[in-house]
């Protein structure tokens, strides 16, 4: 009796099974129906239409792979690479052979390198090569990306050297306008004290002068006062006669003689009035 009841789920079990592997069959083969319309429809450049298809199939079963691989190949081609890179890597998880596999982590490189990621791009080819060593077109878009990563690497060490060289030159830049604006003040401060010395030296030579003009004064008034001095000394002193000039004190000695003189005369031509004798009245001096 056990025996039959195993059979039995044996049989429903098997029976199941094949129902749903048949389903799972049935569902591929519409999905590849979907991706032949989708395929289609790209070629006729309907790519919404395609792109309605494509999602169709991709709904449909999950064993197909192409579908994936085939609408991120349409969004390459629309320049939409993020939309191409999630459908690569869909269809690189789906395949279930080494060549699907390489196909797809081949074209998810070359979104890589659209955009830029150099690095992740040579990771990307590595992975299609394991996949599939022999192909060709793999191995040069692999050396391509290796190279432009030396370069962009080449480009960032040069960068970073430029920006290292920038900032020890805006560096030494602002030591240098600090220096100078230290400087400023320095000479600032030295104007304000030149200032003040000139001030005082202002002062001292303007003191300098006053005093000067006060001795000039004093000078001219001593000065003017020594010609007065000396004409008082001269007027206080006898005046010398000069060369076969009589003084007038011999002068008057001289008038006082002579009148005594001719009073003498007068006298006697009184006394003697009969004489005519000529009187000789000269002076002799």
């Amino acid at each position: 009796m056990k025996n039959l009841v195993l059979i039995l789920f044996f049989m429903t079990s098997l029976s199941f099974a094949q129902e749903e592997e048949k389903e799972k069959l049935e569902a591929l083969s519409e999905s590849k129906n979907l991706t032949w319309e989708a395929n289609k429809q790209l070629s006729e450049e309907n790519f919404i239409e395609a792109e309605v298809d494509y999602r169709k199939a991709i709904a449909k079963s999950d064993e197909n792979s192409a579908a994936p691989y085939n609408l991120g190949n349409a969004y390459y081609y629309k320049e939409t690479y993020s939309e191409a890179f999630g459908r690569f890597k869909q269809a690189g998880v789906l395949a279930n052979n080494k060549n699907d596999k390489h196909s797809a982590y081949h074209n998810m490189g070359n979104v890589f390198m659209k955009r830029k990621e150099y690095e992740k791009a040579v990771e990307a080819y590595k992975e299609a090569l394991r996949n599939d060593p022999k192909d060709d077109e793999t191995r040069y878009n692999l050396a391509l990306a290796k190279e432009m990563l030396k370069k962009e690497q080449e480009q960032n060490d040069q960068n970073q050297d430029d920006k290292d060289q920038n900032d020890k030159q805006d560096e030494k830049d602002k030591n240098e306008d600090k220096k100078e604006g230290d400087n400023e003040e320095d000479n600032k401060d030295q104007d304000k004290e030149d200032e003040g010395d000139e001030g005082e030296d202002g002062d001292k030579n303007e003191e300098q002068k006053d005093e000067n003009k006060e001795g000039d004064g004093d000078g001219k008034k001593e000065q003017e006062k020594k010609p007065e001095q000396g004409d008082q000394q001269e007027q206080e002193q006898p005046q010398q006669p000069r060369p076969n000039q009589l003084s007038k004190q011999q002068i008057q000695n001289l008038l006082e003689a002579m009148q005594n003189e001719e009073k003498k005369v007068q006298e006697k031509i009184d006394a003697q009035k009969v004489k005519g004798v000529k009187v000789k009245n000269e002076k002799d001096w």
